[in-house]
């Protein structure tokens, strides 16, 4: 923050100011009125159940959705990334030519090579994509997204396709990368325990508006057995309308839900059928 000669303590602008976004699908509202801000630097997760317009909100701000209704402000930045929960990896490339790809500029080969140390894939540059595993192909995701420098990082449910423990490393890959560029970042997850411990805050989005904004304040490390983590999670689960007792697993996919959002990105058929399943 910048403090002004006169006493006066301003914030930087949002990286993300919207206001009052409207977004219909044959006259069904799937964004109703939406407010949202997002810092510099800030990393928000977005939860809630299928169809309540997560993805959409995604498309919107990755600029694929130019049909929007309706808004009185709408400010993104404009270097933005995308991570899907496919990798998206051209097949016919191999890893490093699908981080370089598109990339201005002389140094493109070796930007694209200091992204794939950064996640770990050094040494696999000649590697084509069915040949790496499925949470190596979410790492040369990343590399590709943040290659790029973005101000804005939008990652729609990056993990979900991963086992757990291969997650749990990613989760950890994701939080220093990260730290190490700084962009804003909006998550939309499923997983209310990747939402705890990946974000500042957590968003809970229902019928198209926000139905909750909560600061995460879990103090560091987020272990799911003290006493703040789990007052947030059955908070969050309770808004999601589960029941934090049943027993039932974090998501709202847990119970009887809408149908997914009209707007969502619709997978493509870049991922190798024969593509492993595991980060090794």
């Amino acid at each position: 923050m910048a403090t002004h000669p006169g006493g006066l303590t301003t914030a930087p602008a949002p990286a993300v100011r919207i206001t009052s976004l409207v977004r219909e699908f044959a006259g069904r509202r799937v964004l109703d009125e939406l407010d949202l801000n997002i810092a510099p630097d800030e990393f928000v997760a977005l939860i809630g159940r299928s169809g309540s317009g997560k993805s959409t909100l995604l498309r919107v701000l990755g600029g694929i959705d130019h049909e929007v209704t309706g808004y009185e402000e709408l400010t993104a930045p404009e270097n933005v990334s995308v991570v899907f929960q496919d990798a998206r990896l051209l097949p016919w490339k191999r890893v490093l030519d699908n981080v370089a790809l598109g990339l201005p500029g002389a140094d493109a080969e070796t930007r694209a090579r200091t992204a794939l140390a950064e996640v770990g894939l050094a040494g696999r540059e000649n590697a084509w994509p069915v040949e790496l595993s499925g949470g190596e192909q979410q790492r040369v995701a990343l590399a590709r997204s943040l290659v790029r420098d973005p101000e804005l990082l939008l990652a729609d449910e990056p993990f979900g396709a991963l086992d757990a423990l291969t997650r749990l490393r990613m989760h950890a890959l994701l939080k220093q990368l990260c730290a190490r560029h700084r962009p804003a970042v909006l998550l939309v997850t499923h997983d209310v325990d990747e939402a705890i411990a990946l974000a500042d805050r957590v968003v809970v989005l229902d019928h198209g508006r926000i139905a909750a904004d909560l600061r995460v304040d879990v103090p560091a490390p987020r272990s799911p057995g003290t006493a703040r983590y789990a007052a947030l999670r059955d908070e969050l689960l309770t808004l999601l309308g589960l029941d934090p007792t049943a027993g039932a697993e974090a998501t709202p996919e847990a119970g009887t839900e809408p149908a997914a959002d009209p707007g969502a990105p619709q997978p493509t058929d870049s991922t190798p059928k024969n593509a492993k399943g595991s980060d090794s």
